[in-house]
């Protein structure tokens, strides 16, 4: 037998319903677009005597959906080259949709672009390591990333662009 009192909202001790604190919630995560690129297979196979150059890219974007529904996208480039040429690429747009509530307005946008990419973060490292493996490589294993430097450092770049054409 159970106590279905145990699954109501407690009011918290400021006496506020545990259902108006913010709260994220995964609905779903997926791989929207996925590319793996090994243009000089077999050769590129063979150990050479550099390790290559990986070269990294990170985006973010964010939409809403129908209600407090969000569609999060955290698109991944990594691209290696050994002496000027390309060794491998793998493009991945992993997605997820997180239903978010309690969060002020004024920071919706920092929980879309940190917090959200936080949580789809290790999926999409998993799938980069599996897909260089895959390739004949060894795994490429990426190294945590600070979102929200990300997120700083996209918002600085994009207020110098509007102050810029002001």
């Amino acid at each position: 037998m159970t106590d279905d009192s145990t699954f109501a909202p407690q009011p918290d001790l400021n006496g506020q319903d545990a259902a108006m604190q913010p709260a994220i919630r995964i609905l779903a995560q997926y791989v929207r677009d996925l590319s793996f690129e090994n243009p000089r297979a077999p050769e590129s196979l063979r150990g050479g005597t550099t390790q290559p150059q990986i070269e990294l890219g990170v985006e973010l974007n964010a939409q809403a959906r129908e209600g407090a529904v969000f569609e999060v996208e955290l698109k991944l480039t990594a691209a290696a080259r050994r002496d000027n040429e390309a060794v491998f690429q793998i493009e991945l747009v992993y997605a997820g949709l997180f239903q978010i509530v309690g969060v002020d307005p004024e920071d919706l946008e920092q929980v879309l672009m940190i917090e959200c990419p936080r949580y789809l973060f290790p999926f999409a490292r998993r799938l980069i390591a599996d897909l260089s493996a895959e390739g004949g490589f060894p795994p490429l294993m990426l190294e945590p990333m600070d979102f929200a430097a990300i997120y700083l450092a996209r918002k600085a770049q994009m207020d110098g662009a509007t102050a810029g054409s002001a």
